[in-house]
Parts: structure tokens; C-alpha cells; sequence
């Protein structure tokens, strides 16, 4: 009887996970790039490479708020310098120092010829209006930014591929890119299926309920900074046959919840192979979520329509998004690389399944050790431990897994 039950939603023929991440990189054709200001550009993908055309420093600067000094050699204690003048920070100067001469400087300022090294204020004593006095031994080259030491004109400062950042943009900033090279980010159109979906309380009456999927989803696009439009349509084959083809002319990614089973109001996936889409999965060996769909429709102008079908379950949906829907997005802007899976250590015995399992767990560091506990209310229909839950976790197909055992998992949004 165990079984049974252990093999349930495990038929012949069901590819794995890896094998339906595979297949999304492998058919998915890559979008059109465009150029962007660079503001504008947050968790973009880069087109091309980008090459410095400056130095950076520009210029030799002063580390530090201090002195500018001009010595043969190290300075010891108790070694005075005529005081010839200052340099802000964004002024030009003409100064030069020879030797025995001193310049007051703050940090970020422009380095006069001649200068040797550079005191901090905290180890100079001022003398009178023109003459200072050095307190400690100071090195030659001391608190000074040469010019080109951070990056030099041609160096890489990003490659095509990479993601930008918050950082990134800073660094691009600071080198003088105002404009980038990105893909462009696809038009996704989110069908939320379903009559058991209800606009009120009082729906509930007639057996309905409150539809979680449309605001996670939502909520999973305006966590990457994206926007998408999403549509509801009725569990009717004429009414989802209408809203697909429409929404085919001008997506790049249609993504829909519920009516990929086989249920007899499971329309998705006949409507769409009726329309001409090409089947690339049907079904994956994991749970939750089974019965993923992934399509493809090549159109006249040679772009392509892409059609993830995602089980109306929202805890299969939230997986779906996380595993799914990011290898989709991020294939069509040119990633194909796998997830960034981390590696953790089990606190807990996790029972066989005959599927692989994604489970929501919470992951924290012990004497730094990153271990995962599974949280309570796994089942599909369930998303209330999505409050504690920050990883998840893939449990392998037919293994008992075991407390201190090591586990692949996935860190999920905040």
C-alpha cells in the first residue's frame, strides 16, 4: 500500500526538473536588445561588453583631509614645512611643490605636482599661517590615489550577460556611462483561470474563493521591477481560445494559472496546441506543480510566443514562479545558466517521495553552517508558512533524506 501511494503522480515518462529547465534554455529564442539610460536600466541584462574610457581616479587625489608635501625620502617626527597654499576638492590648481613645501588638500582633490606624499591632518601641527610641522615618521606615496589605479582606459568594466545592479549602475555611473546596451525585457500577459475565483464575500455562497495567485504573481513582478497586465477569463474553451490568440499577436510570454490537468475544464493546453502552439514539456516529475506546460508559437515576423502554464494551486504557483517563470525571463534576455541552487545541511529526517519535492523551509546559519527546517503546511493549497519560509529546498525523488544530510535549495524573496 506504501507503495502505492509513494508512486502516485509519478507515471512513465515524466521528465525531471533539470531536463524542463534544460529544454526552456535550449528552445527559447533570445530577445532584441535596446539602449536604455543607464537610470533606467535596473536588473537589466547587459547586451555587449563595456570597456572604460577613462582612468579611474582621473586624476591623482588626496585620500585623506591633509597636507601635500614635497620630501626627498621619509619624513620623521618633528619635520617642518612652508605652508604655500590649499586645494579643494573639484578645484583646479596651478601649484607646483619643491622640495620643503607644503599644500593644504581635502580628500578627493588634485594632487600638485611635486608632491611626495600626503599627511593626514591628525599628525600635522600648524606652525603659524605659513608653516606646519609633521608629528610622526611618514612614508613616501602615503594616502595618495594615483591616477588609473582602480581602473584604466580599456579596461572591462561589465560583461555581456551580467544583471544591473544597484552596485553595477554605481560603478557605471562613476566611470561616465550614462547609456546601455540591454535585452529587451519581455511583454508578459498573466491569464488567471478559473469561475471559482470571487470579486466579493459574497461569492462565497455560491462555493467561490479569494484569488491569492493574481496578487502573488503581481507582487513577483514588481520584486524584479517589472510590470505585466494580467487578464481573468472564464472556464469556458471559447472564451480562453479567444484570449489566447489575442494575447499570442503581441506577448512574448503568456503565463497562466490553472487549466493544464486534465480535468473537464482544463482548456489551456488543447486551446493552445489547437492554436498552433508547439508542445516543448507537458508535466514534470516533482511536487508540487505536475502539470506544467511550456509552448512555443513561431509567428509570421519570425519572433516567438512563448505560453508557461502553471497548476492553479498557488503554493505550485509560487514554485512555479521561482523555478519556472525566472528560467523563462531570464532565457529570453540571453541567461541561460542554471540556478544559483545553495547547499545546506538538513536538521530534520524528510520522508520518500516518488516525485522530487519542493519544500518551503527556513534557512539560518549555525556556527556557520547553513542548515534548513521544513515548516509545517506543505500541501499545494496552502501558502500561509510563506511568512517564515525564505528558501526552498528540492527534496530528490525516492530518497529518504536524512538529519545532517546535504540538500540543494533555493533562497526565495523577502
Amino acid at each position: 500500500m506504501n507503495n502505492i501511494v509513494s508512486a502516485c503522480g509519478a507515471e512513465q515518462g515524466l521528465i525531471t526538473v533539470d531536463q524542463a529547465l534544460d529544454l526552456i534554455r535550449d528552445k527559447i529564442q533570445v530577445l532584441e536588445t535596446e539602449n536604455l539610460k543607464l537610470n533606467q536600466a535596473l536588473n537589466r541584462y547587459l547586451a555587449e561588453d563595456i570597456y572604460s574610457s577613462i582612468n579611474l581616479p582621473l586624476f591623482s587625489q588626496s585620500a585623506v583631509d591633509g597636507y601635500a608635501l614635497s620630501a626627498p625620502s621619509t619624513i620623521e617626527p618633528n619635520r617642518s614645512f612652508a605652508l604655500v597654499g590649499e586645494i579643494q576638492a573639484g578645484h583646479a590648481s596651478e601649484l607646483q611643490l619643491t622640495q620643503g613645501q607644503a599644500v593644504r588638500i581635502f580628500t578627493g582633490a588634485k594632487i600638485p605636482l611635486g608632491t611626495t606624499t600626503v599627511a593626514r591632518q591628525e599628525i600635522v601641527k600648524i606652525i603659524d599661517s605659513s608653516r606646519i610641522e609633521i608629528t610622526e615618521s611618514l612614508k613616501a606615496h602615503t594616502d595618495i590615489r594615483d591616477v588609473g589605479e582602480e581602473i584604466a582606459v580599456g579596461d572591462l568594466l561589465a560583461s555581456s550577460g551580467q544583471q544591473l545592479s544597484v552596485g553595477a549602475i554605481a560603478s557605471l555611473s562613476m566611470a561616465g556611462i550614462q547609456t546601455v546596451n540591454v535585452f529587451q525585457y519581455p511583454k508578459v500577459a498573466v491569464v488567471i483561470t478559473g469561475d471559482e475565483v470571487a470579486a466579493s464575500v459574497e461569492d462565497f455562497a455560491a462555493g467561490k474563493i479569494f484569488d491569492a495567485n493574481a496578487p502573488l504573481i503581481q507582487a513577483w513582478f514588481q520584486q524584479q521591477s517589472q510590470q505585466v497586465e494580467i487578464f481573468h477569463v472564464a472556464d469556458t474553451e471559447h472564451a480562453v481560445t479567444a484570449l489566447i490568440q489575442t494575447l499570442s499577436k503581441a506577448y512574448d510570454l503568456i503565463l497562466t494559472t490553472g487549466g493544464v490537468s486534465v480535468g473537464d475544464y482544463d482548456f489551456i493546453r488543447p486551446v493552445t496546441l489547437n492554436l498552433g502552439f508547439e508542445q516543448i514539456f507537458w508535466k514534470v516529475k516533482q511536487k508540487p506543480g505536475k502539470p506544467i506546460f511550456f509552448a512555443t508559437l513561431q509567428r509570421a515576423d519570425h519572433s516567438a510566443c512563448y505560453l508557461l502554464g502553471l497548476p492553479g494551486n498557488p503554493a505550485a504557483v509560487y514554485m512555479g514562479m521561482q523555478i519556472y517563470t525566472s528560467a523563462v525571463l531570464n532565457a529570453l534576455q540571453g541567461q541561460k545558466q542554471p540556478p544559483n541552487w545553495f547547499s545546506a545541511v538538513l536538521t530534520h529526517d524528510v520522508k520518500m517521495d516518488a516525485r522530487e519535492r519542493f519544500l518551503r523551509m527556513s534557512a539560518s546559519f549555525d556556527q556557520s553552517i547553513l542548515k534548513v527546517k521544513s515548516l509545517s503546511k506543505q500541501q499545494s493549497h496552502m501558502l500561509s508558512n510563506l511568512m517564515q519560509a525564505n528558501c526552498l529546498v528540492r527534496i530528490p525523488a525516492g530518497q529518504t533524506m536524512l538529519e545532517g544530510q546535504i540538500v540543494q535549495g533555493l533562497f526565495i524573496g523577502s
